[in-house]
């Protein structure tokens, strides 16, 4: 049978909902979750050394120029992309390679406008 009164109900749903707050606050700052231990899965750091890179490297396949720092397969060095081109800017060097440089600074230009004082020794 059902009460006519919901008052007592509320009430009770109203203090079991607090003491759920509560105790789920102290569970999730000793990092327990509902009496269980929770074991959050976090991605692992890669490792220190170049054994990824290498097999990466390893295993392509490239007739002409490998682009050491994106992979990518061109025909010539300078002809290689930046690894990051939203945030750098390409420079192509009188040897025959190529810089990326971080675009930065205020303005337009300004990562070209440091290359070409580097090149001229003033910066």
């Amino acid at each position: 049978m059902y009460p006519h009164n919901p008052f007592p109900l509320i009430v009770l749903a109203l203090l079991a909902s607090v003491a759920q707050a509560q105790f789920g606050f102290f569970d999730q700052m000793f990092g327990q979750q509902g009496g269980q231990q929770q074991q959050q899965q976090r991605p692992q750091n890669v490792p220190s050394d170049s054994s990824f890179y290498q097999a990466q490297f390893e295993r392509m396949h490239c007739d002409n120029y490998l682009c050491p720092d994106t992979l990518a397969c061109v025909h010539f060095p300078h002809h290689c992309p930046c690894a990051w081109p939203n945030h750098e800017d390409k420079f192509e060097t009188g040897d025959g390679h190529r810089i990326c440089v971080s675009k930065g600074g205020f303005r337009a230009g300004e990562a070209s406008r440091k290359v070409e004082l580097a090149r001229k020794g003033l910066l």
